[in-house]
């Protein structure tokens, strides 16, 4: 047992070894990635961390949190994220724009050219940073002095529209405090300021401007030469009073000077007797100044006593006011300390009150949403199921009705297209007819319309017969004068020739009517015996004369009834 264990001893040292170099390069490796890490996240901060110098502006674009489409910043530094964000920079540098503006109208419609050179830049301001953001960014400078130039020229315009000539040419000031106040308001909207006006020269070209300026030199000239002319006067004025004064001064100071003299003598001789009485008057005052500092120093002592007693009394008084004071600060502080703890007590409850309230809200919502859910399962289920049954039915009904409606349709249609095919029919048959008529007729052509004629007669006659089908008509009463109504009427009345004319023409229409192969009516009467027309109608229109000639009244009126003659059988 020994001696194995001595064989495997050197074999198990070798795998504790190779476990222990494993677990160490494990470790090694784990550092090295922790260091590798770090410094991949520092490089990263670095390359990613923006500064922006003082000459420019720092812009970040992309996802920039709120609703702003940039952030802008002059000087510091920010951290610019990867693929949802980016940076670009604003130059802060001054730009000068040359304004050549020519043909300006003035307020008295003169026209003045007024060259000019601006100087602006881009503003630090907060609001117009992110303007100029939004309008310049990505523009080189040529881009943003065309888009200045042209408000600059517009604004200087519009300030020139408001001044007349005299105003701009006299009040420089007003001018160019409106220009700095139009035009700045207006670039300020671009994120630029306005930094110098400079105007070179205001000229115009009809001359009114050198016009003036030739009046203000002529006026300037007259005051120079006004103002010499009054400064000469001045000075020999002046140099008169001088030497005036100079004579009254020099007199006054010799008579001054006599007078110190005599001042002087009397000073000297008061001086004398003043020191004199001082002398006197300071022994008597040394003696009473002894006696008033011996006076002072007893009083001073006595003083100083008394406001020793009085200190005493006022620091007692003071320590005694600090006590009550310490003891009434002891007792504010433990009310205030109770009333601190009063107001946690009452925060504490009004806390538990509000989440029990809470609580007890989320329970009853909780269950108003079960209610309306069992609600929703058992009524609104059902209603919803029928609500589909009666669109399914209605839907049914409306397809069964339209298919209905169109069987119905095509019945009809199929109907009308029959009748038309049949009177198509008909009317093509009784072309036929017509067409074989006329062939029939063919040697006398006349015949064919009279046999049309008499083809629509029985509808004619039935037309005519309804508008009397409802009177009862037992005879026909005719009056007539009974005298003859012309020539050719033999001395008879207008009835009896027409009724002989009407009755004579009946026999010659039956015969036609029976060549033809038709039958008349049967109120046209009928033919029994083939007789002549003429005869009949002869012995007709004889009878009815006689009829007329006889029964004629003494009113001149007359009633007849005919009797038809031998072989006609009809009433009229």
């Amino acid at each position: 047992m020994n001696l194995t264990e001595h064989l495997f001893t050197p074999f198990t040292q070798l795998a504790q070894l190779s476990s222990d170099s494993t677990k160490s390069l494990m470790w090694l490796g784990i550092i090295f990635a922790a260091c590798m890490l770090i410094v991949f996240i520092v490089v990263f901060i670095i390359k990613r961390y923006r500064r922006c110098p003082s000459n420019r502006v720092l812009v970040v674009f992309g996802k920039v949190g709120g609703q702003r489409a940039a952030k802008c910043l002059h000087g510091g530094g920010t951290f610019v994220w990867p693929l949802i964000q980016d940076y670009a920079y604003l130059s802060l540098e001054p730009q000068v724009i040359d304004i050549p503006l020519e043909g300006a109208l003035s307020l008295n419609n003169i026209r003045v050219n007024v060259p000019s050179t601006f100087t602006v830049g881009i503003s630090t301001d907060l609001v117009m940073m992110n303007n100029a953001a939004e309008r310049l960014l990505g523009l080189d400078d040529r881009k943003i002095k065309e888009q200045a130039q042209d408000i600059i020229l517009g604004q200087l315009r519009l300030v020139i529209a408001t001044l007349s000539i005299e105003e701009i040419n006299k009040d420089r000031e007003k001018f160019m405090s409106l220009i700095n106040e139009n035009v700045a308001q207006e670039i300020n909207k671009i994120g630029l300021d306005l930094i110098n006006v400079n105007i070179r020269d205001i000229t115009d070209e009809s001359g009114y401007i050198a016009a003036i300026g030739k009046r203000a030199a002529a006026e300037a000239i007259n005051r120079a030469k006004v103002e010499v002319a009054q400064q000469d006067r001045d000075g020999a004025t002046g140099e008169a009073m001088a030497r005036r004064e100079q004579a009254v001064k020099v007199a006054a100071e010799r008579a001054k000077a006599a007078e110190g003299e005599k001042e002087a003598e009397q000073h000297q001789r008061v001086a004398v007797a003043s020191l004199d009485a001082l002398a006197v008057q300071g022994e008597v005052e040394s003696k009473r100044n002894k006696e008033i500092a011996v006076a002072e120093r007893e009083a001073e002592t006595v003083a100083a006593t008394k406001r020793a007693e009085q200190q005493r009394r006022i620091e007692v008084a003071k320590a005694e006011a600090s006590a009550v004071e310490g003891e009434n600060l002891s007792q504010a502080k433990v009310a205030e300390s109770n009333a601190k703890l009063a107001e946690i007590r009452a925060d504490a409850t009004r806390r538990a009150d509000v989440a029990a309230a809470q609580a007890e809200e989320s329970i009853l919502i909780a269950e108003r949403e079960k209610e309306l859910a069992r609600l929703s399962k058992e009524q609104l289920a059902p209603q919803e199921i029928e609500k589909k049954r009666i669109e399914i039915a209605a839907e049914a009904e409306a397809e069964r009705t339209r298919r209905e409606a169109k069987g119905d349709a095509d019945g009809v249609l199929f109907k009308y297209q029959a009748e038309a095919e049949g009177v198509r029919k008909v009317l093509e048959a009784k072309a036929e007819g017509y067409r074989q008529l006329v062939a029939a007729c063919a040697d006398n052509p006349q015949v064919a319309p009279t046999l049309l004629m008499i083809e629509k007669l029985p509808e004619l006659v039935a037309e005519q017969v309804k508008a009397i089908q409802n009177l009862k008509i037992d005879k026909i009463t005719v009056w007539d004068s009974g005298r003859g109504g012309g020539n050719g009427s033999m001395g008879h009345g207008a009835t009896a020739d027409f009724l002989s004319g009407l009755i004579g023409s009946l026999p010659a229409m039956h015969e036609l009517a029976e060549q033809a192969g038709i039958e008349l009516p049967g109120v046209l009467g009928k033919v029994r015996d083939t007789v002549h027309a003429d005869s009949i109608g002869g012995q007709i229109g004889r009878a009815v004369r006689r009829s007329a000639d006889g029964e004629a009244g003494a009113d001149d009126t007359a009633t007849s009834s005919t009797s038809m003659p031998n072989g006609y059988d009809g009433t009229i």
